[in-house]
């Protein structure tokens, strides 16, 4: 018997079903995996509210790790046994059990334990991405990375400072921003007391920022808009305020010819190359402990809606864990 999270309606969490799921064998190119750990993200409250639709029923969940215990015709990525993890569209991870395409499935390393694989790869890949490809940090840069004491923050705040970035970091209490510094970030600001568009022109003397990276929405938006120097990059990857506010793009102009971006993992990560290659740059930080995956909760797969209920309370920080 497999159980599963499920959902029939968008809502609440109390539209959080635990149920009995029928899980099958592998099809050709395709694994089976006993989940040990599976990661929580504000995209599953997306999805579950129905700001991101998806058809019904649905599991929800889009990170975890696991053992391949069976696999199907034509597999070559994987072997029975591997510890492997992943982080794909379509959702389907809050599963005790569950199949997936063998291609999308990465082989852990033997130093990486379930509970950071289970959190690693959503948010590692996040930052790997962000900081990497979208825009490329470089020595010297000044940054802003918003909800830097959450789980892609903190992780962003460490690699940030390894790649030789000074790092600000918008937070919302005292105690998240002793938390963000204590992971690199140089200058936490509590957003909900000061202004910090006006704390990043004083830290940058004026000059702007040549990005922001904003999972944050509609509350910072707009006002990240005037961290940026001319020609700067606007990174907006997250809502959980709220989807930011539709602009004008002529704002973009009047504002020193800015650039806008909205990425997503899924689209860097399409060809398997691209995937391991980005999934060996993580784990790399990650064995040297240069970046730590800070799990700082757990909760048993079936108590998901008390954890989403902590997430979305912003009674969480770093990363959270759900054990099936």
């Amino acid at each position: 018997m497999v159980m599963a999270i499920r959902i029939h309606e968008t809502g609440g969490t109390d539209v959080l079903r635990w149920e009995e799921v029928e899980v099958g064998d592998p099809g050709p190119g395709e694994a089976r995996l006993l989940q040990t750990a599976v990661g929580l993200n504000f995209i599953d409250t997306y999805h579950r509210t129905g700001l991101y639709p998806m058809p019904f029923p649905a599991i929800l969940g889009v990170e975890a790790a696991g053992v391949v215990e069976a696999i199907g015709e034509n597999v070559t990525d994987v072997a029975i046994g591997d510890r492997v993890a992943y982080t794909e569209m379509p959702p389907g991870a809050y599963t005790q059990a569950r199949i997936m395409p063998a291609e999308r499935l990465v082989k852990l390393p033997d130093s990486m334990d379930d509970l950071t694989a289970g959190a690693a790869m959503l948010k590692g890949l996040t930052a790997q991405f962000l900081l990497r490809r979208t825009y490329d940090v470089q020595p010297g840069d000044t940054i802003l990375v918003h909800a830097a004491a959450g789980g892609v923050g903190l992780i962003m705040c460490q690699w940030a400072t390894h790649l030789g970035a000074t790092v600000i970091g918008t937070v919302s209490s005292d105690e998240k921003a002793e938390l963000a510094r204590a992971h690199g970030c140089d200058h936490p600001i509590i957003y909900t007391r000061d202004n910090f568009a006006e704390q990043v022109n004083e830290i940058t003397g004026g000059a702007g920022l040549p990005v922001v990276y904003d999972s944050v929405g509609k509350d910072t938006f707009m006002d990240s808009l005037d961290c940026l120097r001319p020609l700067g990059m606007m990174v907006t990857y997250g809502n959980a305020s709220g989807p930011p506010p539709d602009i004008n793009p002529l704002l973009l102009a009047q504002k020193g010819s800015l650039f806008l971006t909205r990425p997503v993992l899924m689209a860097y990560n399409q060809e398997r190359a691209a995937l391991t290659a980005a999934a060996q740059d993580l784990f790399s930080v990650l064995e040297k402990g240069v970046v730590k995956v800070d799990v700082r909760q757990t909760y048993a797969l079936k108590d998901a809606a008390q954890a989403q209920d902590d997430l979305v309370a912003r009674k969480t920080t770093g990363s959270s864990v759900l054990v099936p």
